[in-house]
């Protein structure tokens, strides 16, 4: 995807000379006039070289995720806008020790920066520091790299509200009674285990009182065995009445489950999912309800957030602003403990009421 544009000059220099002679009769030599020097060519001004454009890597967890896949739009949307050269890249399975290897292939090529989606948060600090102290601008985006790792984070929206709204849609459609399973991603997954703790924190407010968490399950974001312990929880726990999942891949296998089982309406889905791959279950009322931001919003905020930092645009620090395209003015936020976070907004929630529209969109 890597372009190289070289412009050349031809600088074309057109000399004329007229020379006019006509016949005539002897006369006097005249004097000569002392003939003119030529005037001394000046030197062609030198165009100045063009400048090399930024190159920015934007590494994910997984090739051919389909969440994946639709971030990837935003961000070649953002680096045709920037004029910057792409690195969209991933390895081929959920694996920390392959991303580990790609950011070091990447510190190798001189990249002036790499934002990634860490699978494992602790495990590319080591090859992260290693790439600051290259001069490389080094930031986590979707789920983050430990703070001692990378220069700042770019989350989708706030890890409370995602965790707390599974719960508030599947609670709701419950009567806020019954056993349900989590059905998760990696178990080292940081943001899946983030929105999985305020889930629970959601879940001990009183309201919930008649709801039990039987088990949470984990399937690496790998359809078959996500579809596989869907089906083993049902087999343990024949009163389940409800799956959160907070991950793409887990809701569709939960979703299709509950279909191919016959158990539509009697056990419920909820979680975070992308529209045009859950429309079939919440139309036809497995999933009840989903929340997520825009995949393609946040792969366009990754490759701008990339740009400010390999510039020196931002430091970053609290406080601190930038203007990330079409999507305005974005900020960076101290958490706490020099967690630095830049938003990219609120969640949406998809229902029946608004499938239809949005599965045409991503």
């Amino acid at each position: 995807m890597r372009k190289k544009v070289f412009y050349l000059l031809n600088l074309l220099l057109v000399i004329s000379l007229a020379v006019s002679c006509s016949p005539a009769a002897p006369a006097a030599p005249a004097e000569e006039a002392p003939a003119e020097e030529p005037a001394a060519e000046e030197p062609a001004a030198e165009e100045p070289a063009a400048e090399e454009p930024l190159t920015i890597a934007i590494v994910h967890m997984q090739e051919g995720n389909p969440y994946f896949e639709v971030v990837g739009i935003g961000a070649i949307e953002a680096a045709e806008e920037l004029g910057i050269e792409l690195i969209f890249t991933a390895p081929a399975s959920m694996d920390a020790a392959g991303q580990v290897e790609i950011v070091d292939s990447l510190i190798a090529q001189g990249v002036d920066a790499i934002g990634i989606a860490a699978i494992d948060p602790n495990a590319v600090v080591p090859v992260g520091q290693k790439a600051m102290d290259a001069g490389i601008a080094f930031y986590s985006w979707d789920s983050p790299v430990a703070v001692e790792g990378r220069q700042v984070h770019s989350d989708a929206a706030s890890p409370e509200q995602l965790g707390r709204i599974q719960v508030q849609l599947l609670g709701e459609a419950l009567d806020y009674e019954g056993q349900v399973a989590f059905l998760s991603s990696a178990s080292v997954n940081a943001n899946s285990n983030l929105w999985i703790q305020y889930s629970n924190e959601e879940l001990a407010e009183d309201k919930y009182s008649g709801m039990e968490v039987v088990d949470t399950l984990y399937g690496d974001d790998d359809y078959q065995l996500s579809y596989n312990l869907a089906q083993s929880a049902y087999k343990q726990y024949p009163d389940l009445k409800g799956f959160i999942s907070p991950t793409s891949v887990g809701i569709v296998a939960a979703s299709k489950f509950v279909k191919d089982e016959g158990l539509t309406g009697e056990v419920l889905v909820a979680g975070l999912g992308l529209p045009s791959e859950m429309k079939e279950y919440i139309v036809d009322g497995e999933c009840i309800g989903m929340a997520l931001w825009s995949p393609i919003d946040q792969g366009y905020l990754a490759v701008y957030l990339g740009k400010v930092l390999a510039e020196g645009t931002i430091t970053p620090g609290d406080g601190e602003t930038f203007t990330a395209g079409r999507m305005g003015e974005k900020a960076v936020v101290d958490t706490g403990d020099g967690n630095l976070i830049v938003y990219q907004g609120d969640p949406m929630v998809f229902d029946q009421d608004n499938i239809e529209e949005w599965a045409d969109i991503f």
